[in-house]
């Protein structure tokens, strides 16, 4: 029995000390939290409020200022030097060198594909499209675009590929457009 009430003992001390806190240090103290509105009853089942608690000591002492540090600096990157500024000129292109029957050639083919192209994609205006075919449309405008971009760079042998892409494209489209197949 004895044993027990040495522990008892033991226990209430580190609870009136945690409570009582450091003396280095001021105790933290949370701010109240407002207690919920009570729920209306009925005028017929009307109770007192609940008693206030008192207030404790810590209460009574002014709640202490928390400082919260700032953050570290961050580092401070030193700007880059300005290197003299050039006009912006785009990379150049890597083509082969043609000569110029290849060149006319690639010119022809090019010329031809784009043009069956734009046939074969005029076939699908006015008409309902299903999302493939639209789908393909988008690709085929695409290439087509692509395709002149690479005639005003005087890219031929890009301009020809490209063109053909839509072309080969473009009958796909066309195939998906006939009512029999």
């Amino acid at each position: 029995m004895r044993a027990r009430e040495a522990m008892a003992g033991l226990l209430l001390l580190a609870l009136i000390g945690g409570a009582a806190g450091c003396k280095r240090r001021a105790p933290v103290v949370a701010a109240p939290v407002p207690a919920p509105a009570p729920a209306e009853t009925p005028p017929a089942a009307e109770t007192p409020p609940p008693p206030e608690p008192k207030p404790t000591e810590a209460a009574k002492e002014p709640a202490p200022e928390l400082i919260v540090p700032a953050p570290p600096p961050k580092p401070v990157m030193p700007e880059p030097k300005p290197t003299p500024t050039a006009p912006a000129v785009p990379p150049p292109r890597i083509a082969p060198q043609l000569s110029p029957e290849r060149q006319a050639e690639l010119e022809r083919k090019t010329n031809e594909a784009l043009a069956a192209a734009e046939k074969n994609l005029e076939r699908s205006y006015g008409k309902r499209l299903n999302a493939t075919q639209h789908d393909l449309v988008q690709k085929i405008q695409g290439f087509l675009a692509q395709s002149r971009e690479a005639i005003q760079a005087k890219d031929w042998t890009r301009a020809s590929t490209l063109a053909e892409k839509a072309r080969v494209l473009s009958i796909e489209l066309v195939r998906s457009l006939s009512p029999t197949q």
